[in-house]
C-alpha cells in the first residue's frame, strides 16, 4: 500500500498531528479543553514547561499567563 501512489488512507498533515498531540497532552496534564486547543496550536508555547509547571503544582491558567509572550515592547516611552 503506497501512500505517495494516492492508494490506501490518505496520509495527514503532520502540523495537524503534532497540534492534535500538544492538545491531547494539555488535557492529560489538566488544561481545559478550550485552553489545550488554543495552546496547542501556538508552537511558539512551550509545552513542556506548562507541563512541568502543572506538574510542581501550578494550576493551568497561571501556568499559561506565566509562560505567555510579552506583549510587543512600546518604543513610545
Amino acid at each position: 500500500m503506497s501512500l505517495k501512489s494516492g492508494q490506501g488512507r490518505p496520509a495527514r498533515q503532520p502540523a495537524a498531528d503534532i497540534v492534535e498531540w500538544r492538545r491531547a497532552r494539555l488535557r492529560q496534564a489538566g488544561f481545559d479543553s478550550e485552553s489545550a486547543e488554543q495552546l496547542s496550536s501556538d508552537c511558539a508555547m512551550d509545552l513542556h514547561a506548562l507541563i512541568e509547571l502543572v506538574e510542581r503544582g501550578c494550576p493551568p491558567p497561571l501556568a499559561a499567563r506565566i509562560l505567555a509572550p510579552l506583549d510587543h515592547e512600546r518604543h513610545d516611552r
